[in-house]
């Protein structure tokens, strides 16, 4: 196998490193991303400390931590506290104050998400839905949508490669070039079309595609 290709602004901070930050980081860290760790229980610290590219002990609600740490130089962070609502607002609004420019966090209650909203947050994760895997790919900017299934089957929504307007799926040739199968198109706005051979792919458009995980995800990579 190759060298793991490393993405362009590949760098995020991971705040919380429970069951949900932990299960982001991880996924991150397989995505060939360079990802710092934050949490303020040392046993979970030092659980992460031979994984993580760095993990700190800190508390990430206070904005002289965050800036020794170079957090505001992150082009993306996760908050994945949630069981502190006071905490996990606290460390969403410090992020806003410091500049970080994509705010993910994980909320617990709807109630919860709307106020992380208002104080910040680009994008509000409802973990029980979004398993942190899914989210990682997402955050990656590689998928638009990401699903992956227990028997190594995936089904993703990604941006039509450069050029590929006005060519038929059977001219783009995904399953002989990727092993992927083209579920579908769509462009914002437009009804989702089913593909055909003959489907002519519209500018702007997103691809649904599926798959083995592993030709979904290299097909990514390379979108």
């Amino acid at each position: 196998m190759g060298e793991k290709k490393t993405p362009q602004g590949s760098n995020v901070v991971v705040i919380g490193l429970g069951r949900f930050g932990g299960s982001v980081a991880g996924s991150l860290l397989d995505l060939g991303y360079e990802v710092l760790g934050i949490d303020t229980d040392p046993r979970i610290v030092q659980d992460w400390s031979d994984r993580l590219t760095h993990v700190v002990e800190g508390d990430a609600t206070d904005e002289d931590v965050l800036r020794q740490l170079g957090v505001h130089d992150f082009p993306r962070a996760v908050v994945g506290i949630g069981t502190n609502l006071e905490t996990s607002v606290l460390t969403v609004l410090t992020l806003t104050e410091l500049g970080v420019p994509e705010i993910w966090a994980k909320a617990t209650s709807v109630k919860h998400g709307k106020i992380l909203s208002s104080v910040g947050a680009d994008h509000v994760i409802y973990p029980e839905a979004e398993m942190g895997e899914r989210v990682a790919h997402v955050i990656s900017g590689r998928m638009l949508d990401y699903i992956e299934f227990d028997d190594g089957f995936a089904i993703a929504k990604v941006r039509a490669p450069q050029g590929a307007a006005g060519q038929t799926l059977a001219q783009l040739a995904l399953r002989t070039k990727w092993g992927v199968t083209v579920v579908g198109t769509k462009r914002p706005g437009e009804d989702f079309v089913y593909a055909r051979p003959e489907t002519v792919i519209p500018a702007g458009a997103v691809l649904i595609v599926a798959g083995d995980t592993a030709k979904v995800e290299a097909y990514a990579d390379e979108n």
